[in-house]
């Protein structure tokens, strides 16, 4: 509720516009098909403690590439969300609250671990490859199930 109209704009305009822009970059250069990928978060879908203006930004993100994925389509390229759960890694580690987000991660996911980068990896790898070639539009939680519990 405090966030300037500047402030949004800006988190807009660096979250959401940013990818529209590459992908209008991309395209020309992806005659033969390809992929699209951003990094989203649960928090686009419900409202999580601290997440904030980042929330409606990532919501717009999620949209944004199902109506990529619709218009680029027809060209042979499929756009995806990627929505990791928490990571522990360095820059994570200075992020409020970060390590009880972890925690519960570990404890209330149905899998009782938390992904890795690895994980986020080896689901980009898939999307890319043939085996994810018909899907596209989508938001794919890499998360060990944590956001079926949120």
């Amino acid at each position: 509720m405090d966030c300037s109209r500047e402030g949004f704009s800006l988190a807009m305009d660096i979250s959401c516009h940013s990818f529209i822009r590459m992908a209008r970059r991309a395209e020309p250069l992806m005659s033969s098909g390809g992929t699209l990928f951003n990094m989203s978060y649960y928090g686009a879908e419900k409202a999580v403690d601290n997440y904030n203006l980042m929330g409606p930004v990532k919501a717009a993100l999620e949209s944004t590439t199902r109506y990529l994925a619709a218009e680029l389509g027809p060209q042979g390229i499929r756009v995806h969300a990627i929505s990791p759960g928490p990571i522990r890694t360095r820059a994570a580690s200075g992020l409020k609250e970060f390590e009880a987000l972890a925690v519960d991660g570990e404890t209330r996911s149905p899998l009782r671990r938390l992904a890795t980068i690895q994980d986020v990896g080896n689901a980009v790898v898939y999307l890319t490859a043939d085996a994810g070639r018909v899907l596209t539009g989508l938001t794919h939680y890499v998360d060990a199930g944590h956001h079926l519990r949120f």
